[in-house]
């Protein structure tokens, strides 16, 4: 029921972003994952928003570095099916990948995003920032 509604919810237009990269072979890196459609409620907008933010205030030498990697996907698009199904995605969620040693480990942020990113943002940030950190070290 909570997925119909914010199905439902997320309805407004969007001027989406289109990320084409493979993540097969990546260095070492944490990547920030926001999966979106082509329609966006408040809150998944907040997400991103709140998202940049806290990337580009917390980590701009890191993400200058190639070491945090924000990448913005659009699962409406064709060319996006693939990433969309290696992490079982169908509509708005955040993600957190930490690439080492040439292994991968997802963390699926989505419950965390939706609870707070519009309510209580401050909470977000400090939560993904703390999650980032962790996935750094």
């Amino acid at each position: 029921m909570l997925v119909s509604l914010m199905l439902l919810a997320c309805g407004e237009k969007s001027n989406a972003v289109t990320a084409n990269e493979q993540t097969a072979g990546m260095e070492d890196c944490v990547e920030v994952i926001y999966f979106h459609g082509k329609q966006r409620c408040v809150t998944c907008r907040a997400i991103e928003q709140n998202t940049k933010d806290v990337l580009n205030a917390q980590y701009a030498k890191q993400m200058q570095s190639g070491q945090v990697v924000l990448r913005v996907i659009d699962i409406s698009k064709k060319e996006n099916e693939a990433i969309a199904e290696k992490y079982q995605v169908t509509w708005s969620s955040l993600f957190l990948v930490s690439h080492k040693n040439g292994k991968e480990q997802a963390e699926n942020l989505t419950e965390f995003a939706f609870g707070n990113a519009r309510s209580n943002p401050d909470k977000f940030k400090e939560g993904l920032q703390q999650r980032i950190n962790q996935a750094l070290k």
